[in-house]
C-alpha cells in the first residue's frame, strides 16, 4: 500500500466520526421539526375542541344566574375560565357601586319620607341629609374610576395566568374594556339621577321649613296661600316624582347592561 493510500485511509477514519456527528445533528433536527408540528397539530386540536365545548356550554345560557353552574362542568376550559373572570368582574363592580353609593346617603333617600306630617325638626334634618347626599354623589366619580382601573389590573393579571396567548387574552381585555366603559356610562347616570333626585327633594323641604306654620294639609295635598308658593312646590315635587323615575328606569337599565354583558361573551366564545 503507498503513502497516498495511507494517508487517504486515514483520512477516512479521521472524518468518520465528524460524518455521524453530523449525521445525528441532522437527524434530531428532523426529529425536532416533527415534534414541532405534532405539537402545534395538538395545540391547535386543543384549542379547536376548547372552543366547540364553550361554545356549546353557553349556547343555551339565557340569564347570567346560570353561569356558574354551567362553569363548573368545564372548569378546566380556558375560554369558559375566561368568561368566568369577565363575570366576576362585573359582579364585584355592579357590588362595589351600590355600596359607594349606599355610603353616599346618611340616611335610606330613595323614598320620600312622608312630608305632610314632617316637623320642623324632621323637615331641617332632612335638609341636612340631602345636601350631605348630594355632595357625597358628587365625589364619587374619582373613587369609581380608581375602582374600575383596579379591577381592570386585576382582571388582565388572572386572564395572563390561563395561558391562552397574546392574542386571546387581548381579544378579552377589549371586550372587558367595553363592558367597564359600559357600567361607567351607567354609573355615571345613575350618580345625575340621584342629584337631580336630591335637590328637588331638598328644595320641598326648603319650601316647607320656610312656610312652616303657613300652609295647610288636606287629604295629603298642601295648600299654600299664595300661588306662587304652590307652584314652586308642585314643581319640585313634579321634579321630585321625575327623579325617583329616572332611578328607577336606570335600575332596569342595569338589569338589561347584565344581559348584554352575556351576549358579549357569548360572542367571544363564538355562541352566537
Amino acid at each position: 500500500m503507498g503513502v497516498g493510500a495511507i494517508a487517504a485511509l486515514s483520512d477516512r477514519r479521521t472524518n468518520a466520526p465528524r460524518r455521524l456527528a453530523i449525521l445525528f445533528l441532522c437527524l434530531f433536527v428532523v426529529v425536532g421539526l416533527g415534534v414541532a408540528y405534532l405539537v402545534g397539530d395538538l395545540a391547535k386540536l386543543q384549542e379547536a375542541i376548547s372552543v366547540r365545548e364553550s361554545r356549546d356550554a353557553l349556547r343555551g345560557v339565557n340569564d347570567p344566574e346560570q353561569l356558574d353552574q354551567v362553569l363548573k362542568q368545564h372548569p378546566s376550559n380556558g375560554l369558559l375560565r375566561m368568561v368566568a373572570l369577565a363575570n366576576k368582574d362585573a359582579v364585584e363592580i355592579d357590588a362595589a357601586t351600590r355600596r359607594l353609593l349606599s355610603e353616599a346617603e346618611p340616611r335610606d333617600l330613595s323614598a320620600p319620607i312622608d312630608l305632610s306630617t314632617a316637623s320642623r325638626n324632621d323637615l331641617d334634618a332632612l335638609r341636612r341629609d340631602l345636601k350631605a347626599a348630594e355632595t357625597n354623589a358628587a365625589a364619587l366619580k374619582p373613587r369609581y374610576t380608581a375602582l374600575i382601573k383596579e379591577e381592570r389590573d386585576k382582571i388582565e393579571n388572572d386572564a395572563g395566568t390561563l395561558g391562552l396567548g397574546n392574542a386571546a387574552t387581548a381579544r378579552f381585555m377589549a371586550m372587558i374594556d367595553e363592558q367597564h366603559r359600559g357600567m361607567m356610562t351607567l354609573a355615571s347616570d345613575v350618580l345625575a339621577a340621584r342629584a337631580e333626585y336630591y335637590g328637588a327633594y331638598e328644595k320641598c323641604a326648603a319650601i316647607l321649613v320656610r312656610e312652616f306654620g303657613i300652609y295647610k294639609v288636606t287629604n295629603g295635598q298642601f295648600i299654600f296661600p299664595l300661588a306662587s308658593t304652590a307652584n314652586s312646590y308642585n314643581g319640585a315635587a313634579a321634579a321630585l316624582a321625575a327623579g325617583a323615575k329616572r332611578i328607577a328606569e336606570l335600575e332596569d337599565e342595569r338589569v338589561t347592561l347584565r344581559r348584554s354583558q352575556l351576549d358579549k361573551w357569548k360572542e367571544f366564545v363564538g355562541a352566537r
